[in-house]
């Protein structure tokens, strides 16, 4: 399992980085996120919903409700632009930090 440090720190990088890839509805992003992470990471509703309220009160993702064929309503998320600017710098920082910790473990890390 992945420390509650890590996790705090890559959180929102990770959540902007599913909802780049489209909109996306959050037990939709627990199950990606465990599936990403070959399930060394477990997010739960009452750790990933804050978070979400968190980034759509700064404007970095939006959310809309959507009527299921059923009947039932579930909130979608989407990337915002400054949720995109936001990600950017996120890459930047855990870059460098990957860097940092390759050269210090002799690792050889392949990034993009």
């Amino acid at each position: 399992m992945i420390s509650k440090e890590m996790t705090g720190a890559s959180t929102i990088p990770i959540i902007l980085s599913i909802l780049l890839e489209g909109e996306d509805y959050g037990y939709e992003i627990i199950r990606k996120v465990k599936q990403y992470s070959g399930g060394k990471l477990e997010w739960s509703e009452p750790m990933l919903y804050p978070v979400l309220h968190r980034l759509e009160r700064n404007g970095q993702i939006n959310s809309s409700w959507k009527i299921l064929e059923n009947g039932r309503k579930r909130k979608y998320y989407s990337i915002t632009s400054e949720g995109r600017s936001l990600l950017e710098a996120k890459k930047s920082e855990w870059t460098d930090m990957i860097l940092m910790l390759s050269k210090m473990w002799n690792l050889n890390p392949k990034l993009q």
